[in-house]
Formats: structure tokens, sequence, C-alpha cells
């Protein structure tokens, strides 16, 4: 199997690291010699024949296989004999200065975790972060590390559930940017922003909803292969998963909110510049209408061979477009 491909591959005894990186081949022989060993084998984006020599020698089920191999899987948690299959959805954020219309802001992997007797393979799609990091702070706590494979599967989950809040942080920021933004005295149209905003917040929903199920019941104790030392650690993974889960759907109301709000004020926009556009129009209809009265050319009219008729006019016009003007402004139309 190609080097690129598998990420990390060590055996752990009692909790702690064996030294060297151990080959496939001698995996599962070595696993045999000594009882409290389990290997924990890291990949990433394997090829089906790239995967089935793994699949072939821990007997892994071929639909959880298929699965790890083609992800695109919604968050699950599936139980196939004594393994437990675990998928998980990554979210991460992508920075930019300011929300736009065809903004990117969140970007999604996956994370498929197989947790089996003496064996714990975990497989990374597309932008899911590396686990090297876990794998440290796994290898400084033996104590965890002790209780077998379900540890790694709970490392995992952890690992990728405290990303949410951290993703929700920075979206937060997003959507009070568009906040203030909409309801700044400035006039903006900022529809298709809310819009893009909305649909990058459905992409986090999905990833992080689904995922409620299997967390509780990995939790509540009803699975023989998770140890009983891990129910609490798992139990504050899926509190932490409930905050995320709050907080996107607080998101989601707010950004909803937010376009109504700009909708609202896009409309009373236009309402406004309709009442300007019609007084501007009363205002000029005012002298267009003497002016053409006196144009018709007739013999006799009022005024017609006054001295002072034209600038009588010309006031009377004046006089008439300062009283309309001020009956506007009084009422706020202009």
């Amino acid at each position: 199997m190609g080097s690129q491909t598998v990420v990390d591959c060590a055996l752990y005894e009692d909790g702690s690291r064996l030294p060297g990186r151990v080959e496939l081949a001698d995996v599962l022989r070595r696993i045999g010699e000594q009882p409290g060993r389990f290997v924990w084998i890291g990949l990433y984006e394997p090829t089906a024949e790239q995967f089935a020599e793994i699949a072939a020698a821990f007997e892994l089920h071929p639909l959880a296989v298929e699965d790890a191999v083609r992800a695109h899987q919604r968050p699950k948690l599936e139980r196939y004999g004594d393994t437990l299959f675990l998928v998980l959805k990554t979210i991460v954020y992508v920075a930019h200065d300011r929300v736009t219309a065809t903004s990117e802001i969140v970007d999604t992997g996956e994370i498929m975790v197989f947790a089996g007797p003496g064996f714990a393979i975990v497989v990374r799609h597309g932008s899911a972060p590396a686990l090297t990091g876990v794998r440290r702070e796994m290898e400084a706590a033996p104590e965890l590390l002790a209780l077998g494979p379900v540890s790694v599967l709970h490392a995992v989950a952890d690992h990728v559930v405290d990303h949410y809040l951290e993703v929700a942080d920075a979206f937060e920021r997003d959507v009070e940017e568009l906040e203030t933004a909409v309801f700044s005295p400035e006039r903006t149209d900022d529809a298709g922003r809310i819009y893009q905003l909305k649909r990058e917040l459905m992409e986090f929903k999905r990833a992080v909803v689904p995922l409620g199920v299997p967390l509780r019941r990995l939790a509540d104790g009803s699975l023989p292969e998770v140890p009983a030392g891990l129910t609490a650690y798992l139990r504050d993974v899926a509190d932490h998963h409930l905050q995320a889960k709050e907080r996107i759907a607080s998101f989601d109301e707010l950004v909803s909110g937010i376009l109504d709000a700009s909708v609202a004020r896009l409309s009373l926009q236009q309402n406004t510049d309709m009442r300007k556009i019609s007084a501007g129009a009363a205002l000029v209809a005012v002298p267009t209408m003497v002016v053409g009265i006196y144009g018709m050319n007739f013999t006799y009219m009022p005024e017609l061979h006054w001295t002072f008729g034209y600038p009588a006019v010309l006031l009377v016009i004046a006089a008439v477009c300062v009283f309309v003007f001020r009956a506007f402004r009084r009422n706020d139309w202009l």
C-alpha cells in the first residue's frame, strides 16, 4: 500500500506505543503475541484495491468497506458483529474577508472509524484534517488508550465535535457582520449574501445534526463493545455535539430573520423611492399645467395683455410649488 495512503500504523500495548512503525503483514502476528495489544492504522483516501488487504486481514464487513472507500455517507454508527463502524462529517472553515454571494464558508470532509478486537482503523476523505495531533494526545494519555480500540473512536469523535464548535464561533462572526450590514443606515442590497450564508449553514447543519443519534448510542452503555470507562467521556462528546447543534439552530433562525429584515428594508426603500418620484412628478405637474393652459393661444385669456401678467403667473407657479413641496415634506414624502 502506498506511503501516502497509510498515514501511520502503530501497535499499542496497555496504552503505550511500541517502538517503530509496523508493517501490515506483521500486524496480526504481533497483536497475538501479547494480550492488551491493538493496532491503530491511519489511512487517507485509499482505493478499493489498497483497502482490500486491510479488509481481508481484519475481516471487515463488505458494506462497511464499500462505505469507507467510496465516502459521501451520512454520519452514522453501524455494528457488524463485534466491530463498530462510525462515519463522521468534518467541517473546515474557509477563511474570507467578507461574505459575498459566492463565498465558500465551510468545506466538508469525512472520517470513518473501524473499532474491533485488536484494531482501530481510521480512514479520512476530502478536507478532513489530519489526526496527527489526536494520536499525540492519546499517546500522552495511556490510561485512555489502555481501554482499547474504542478509545480511538472516542478521540476522533471528540476532535471532530470540538472542531464543530470552533467553526460555529467563526460562523457567528459572519452572521454578526451581515446583521450589522442589514441594519446599517447605508443603503445596501444583501439578499444574495444572506442567501449564500444560509446555503453554507445548511451544509454545516447536514454534517452536524445526524451525528446526534450515533453519539447517544455510544454513550448510553447499550453497546457491549464500549468499555464502561469510556461512557462518561462519550457523554461529554454528546453534550458538546448538542451545544453545536443548538448553536446551528439559533444561527438558522437568526439568518432567516435577517433575510426577512433585508427584504422588508428593500421593500421600504422602494416605497420611499416611489413616494419621492411621485412627489417630484407632482411638483413638475404644477408649472406644466399652468404653462400648458397659457400656451393654447386663445384670443381672450385672463391678463393676456396686462403688463405684469407674465411675472404674476410665474409668482403663482412658484407659490403653488412651494405649497406642494411643504405639504410633501410635512408628510415625509420628500
